[in-house]
């Protein structure tokens, strides 16, 4: 059975192995106090808010999310990162992590949930295909450090 749940400290060394196989595949490298950084600010559900997907107790997948305002809007919705573990992928868990942001940001009366992916991505391009729109957009990212 599957629970989505807030992220509980006990979920720390499952959630390490994650997030590290998430910036793997992305070929992103962090140190470990940049994931303790993170950790604290998630477990702090302040700024970050972050969930868990649960099959048995085990945490088989994540998300992060954050709210912001635009110039049009306040209180928007960013799904910065979505996360499900390689055997457990097919089995719904990406559609329900999604679905309970999609919620969280309702409750909140945030008037749009977006994210971004590679194009690569095509397993995830699959499934958002089916629960969004693109949006037709092209991100440029410019460093400053």
């Amino acid at each position: 059975m599957l629970e989505i749940s807030p992220m509980q400290e006990n979920d720390r060394s499952q959630w390490d192995k994650l997030v590290r196989e998430y910036m793997a595949f992305y070929k992103t490298v962090r140190t470990d106090a940049e994931y303790d950084a993170l950790w604290q600010r998630i477990t702090a559900n302040r700024e970050i808010h972050s969930v868990g997907a649960r099959i048995s107790g085990v945490l088989v997948g994540f998300s992060h999310y954050l709210y912001h305002s635009s110039c049009w809007s306040s209180d928007v919705c960013y799904l910065q990162d979505l996360f499900v573990d390689k055997e457990s992928r097919g089995r719904g868990i990406g559609r329900a992590l999604i679905e309970h942001v999609a919620w969280q940001a309702k409750l909140k009366e945030s008037p749009r949930l977006y994210w971004l992916t590679h194009s690569s991505n095509e397993v995830a391009r699959a499934l958002y295909d089916k629960v969004a729109s693109l949006a037709g957009f092209i991100r440029y990212e410019k460093s400053l450090v």
